[in-house]
């Protein structure tokens, strides 16, 4: 019989990114093309098996408008892991992945280390790119993610793999 661990993963990113898809398709294991923008917070948890433990996820899409973020301390609070996603077709959304390393560090001192996953978000639109592979990797050493994971949530590529990836790390590092 194996073990079973809860973990918190914060999904997070400006506004528009593609947080809300993601964590849908990885949960329901499809795609909604009509998402509203998320009010502070929606939540969703999901099972998973990684060998040799159970692990209950309960995953935080947190809203990526600025007006909410007097709500984000709450929300950071005994967060295990995060992906933090930037849109490949907006330049904004991978400019501000600094500003959300912050907030992170900011309004969570107390797990300022948390380990950071970076998605580049919406790979099916890679004719529209503006962000490079390149740019990912100087961000990732730069803000000392620990990893990189290309996802489209329309055609379901990397998604399980970049959460399983995050679970995998956190189990191995914090010694489940």
């Amino acid at each position: 019989m194996s073990r079973q661990i809860a973990l918190k993963i914060l999904v997070l990113g400006d506004g528009g990114v593609g947080k809300t898809t993601l964590t849908h398709r990885y949960v329901k294991g499809q795609f909604i093309d009509t998402t509203t923008m998320t009010i502070g917070v929606e939540f969703l948890t999901k099972l998973i098996e990684v060998d040799p433990l159970k692990a209950q996820l309960a995953l935080w899409d947190i809203s990526g408008q600025e007006r909410f973020f007097f709500m984000i301390e709450k929300y950071l609070r005994g967060a295990s892991g995060a992906l933090l996603l930037y849109d490949i077709t907006n330049m904004k959304s991978f400019v501000n992945l600094g500003k959300w390393v912050q907030v992170v560090k900011d309004k969570n001192p107390d797990h300022a280390d948390i380990p950071i996953i970076l998605i580049a978000a919406k790979c099916d639109l890679e004719e529209f790119s503006l962000v490079g592979d390149m740019y990912s990797k100087n961000a990732m050493k730069k803000f000392g993610f620990i990893d990189f994971v290309k996802t489209s949530s329309k055609t379901g590529l990397n998604v399980d793999q970049a959460f399983k990836k995050l679970v995998k790390y956190i189990i191995e590092t914090r010694g489940f």
